[in-house]
């Protein structure tokens, strides 16, 4: 890429370290979702089952 002025040490030591950082927020907000993934998927299993018994019980589906 052809830039019409010249960067500076300064302005590329910037930029890098921008990247860098947001590399390092995505990076953490990833290993944030990986890790509540189970708690959440045990929350769902549980509402699903509980509404599940609650059909059974008012409407006798499942029998």
């Amino acid at each position: 890429m052809v830039t019409c002025f010249p960067f500076s040490a300064k302005k590329l030591g910037v930029t890098v370290a921008l990247f860098v950082g947001a590399a390092v927020i995505m990076g953490y907000a990833a290993h944030l979702s990986y890790v509540n993934v189970a708690p959440q998927q045990a929350r769902t299993t549980d509402r699903d089952e509980l509404v599940k018994e609650r059909m059974r019980q008012k409407h006798g589906y499942g029998n």
